[in-house]
C-alpha cells in the first residue's frame, strides 16, 4: 500500500494537493475507495480511503490509525563528514531505513570531497528525495531531513541535543566499549542524540579537541575499524537492539 508524508498536522479528513495528488491520480491512477497510508508531521500515521478526486486535490477519510510504533524512542541525528562518491546517498538511504531521525553533512578536515554552495544545494535536494523514498519504503512514521552545515555550525548545534557522541576509531583501537551503552542507558524516550562520524580519513586531533570542548564524548563502536559509511549503520542497529528488541 502506498505511503505519503504530509507536511501538516493530523486530521481525520484531509485534502491533499501538489505531488501527492499527482502521484495518486496520475501516476497510480487511483480511484474512489482506494486506500493509502498517510503520515502527518506530528508522526500520526493512518490508513485512509479516497472519497473524492478532483482536478487539483484528492480528499481522503481515515479508516484506522496505524498502531505499530515504527520510530526509535530517541531521536538520533547522524552527522557525517563529506565522504567520497555516492557514500552519502547510501548513508541517508540505509540510515533512514534503520531509523535515523535526521542527517547533517559537514566538510571534515580530511574530506576529499569538496562541494561548493551550488553543488551542496543540488545534493541536498537529491538526498532529501532519497530519504523520502526510503521512509516510504520502510514505513517510517517520521520523515528524516538532510541538512548541510559547516563544522562551526555543527558544533554550535550541540546544545540542541541531550547527548553528543563522537565516533572515534582510536577509541575502538583502545577497546573503549562503555560510552555507547552508558549513553543509551541515560537517554529516555523523546530525547535527542547526535552522533558525529568522520570522513574516510577520520577526524583530526584538532576536530576531536573542538568537539570535546563543546561537550561531545568519544565513543568506540566495537573492536573493529568500520568504514565511514558502515559506522552509522552499526550505531543505528545497536540502538534498535537496545531500545526495540531488548525492551
Amino acid at each position: 500500500m502506498q505511503r505519503y508524508f504530509l507536511d501538516q498536522a493530523y486530521q481525520p479528513t484531509v485534502e491533499v494537493s501538489g505531488e501527492p495528488h499527482h502521484h495518486m491520480s496520475r501516476v497510480m491512477r487511483m480511484t474512489v475507495d482506494a486506500e493509502v497510508f498517510l503520515v502527518f508531521n506530528d508522526q500520526t500515521a493512518i490508513k485512509a480511503k479516497i472519497i473524492a478526486i478532483d482536478n487539483d486535490k484528492v480528499t481522503l477519510k481515515e479508516v484506522e490509525k496505524e498502531r505499530l510504533q515504527r520510530e526509535l524512542p530517541i531521536d538520533i541525528t547522524i552527522a557525517s563528514g563529506f565522504p567520497k562518491g555516492e557514500k552519502l546517498e547510501l548513508i541517508v538511504q540505509k540510515g533512514t531505513e534503520l531509523g535515523a531521525h535526521d542527517f547533517i553533512a559537514f566538510p571534515g578536515e580530511t574530506s576529499v570531497a569538496k562541494w561548493d554552495a551550488k553543488k551542496q544545494q543540488k545534493k541536498q535536494q537529491r538526498l532529501n528525495k532519497i530519504a523520502q523514498e526510503a521512509a516510504e519504503q520502510s514505513h517510517r512514521q517520521a520523515l528524516p531531513v538532510v541538512k548541510f552545515a559547516s563544522e562551526k555550525e555543527l558544533i554550535a548545534g550541540f546544545a540542541d541535543y541531550d547527548a553528543v557522541l563522537i565516533a572515534y576509531e582510536e577509541s575502538a583501537k583502545q577497546g573503549e566499549q562503555a560510552q555507547l551503552v552508558q549513553t543509551f542507558q541515560q537517554l529516555t524516550s523523546g530525547q535527542k542524540l547526535l552522533v558525529v562520524f568522520g570522513p574516510e580519513g577520520g577526524l583530526t586531533p584538532k576536530e576531536i579537541e573542538n568537539f570535546q570542548a563543546a561537550g561531545g564524548k568519544l565513543c568506540g563502536l566495537g573492536p573493529r575499524i568500520l568504514r565511514t559509511e558502515t559506522a552509522p549503520f552499526y550505531l543505528l542497529s545497536a540502538a534498535s537492539f537496545y531500545y526495540e528488541l531488548q525492551h
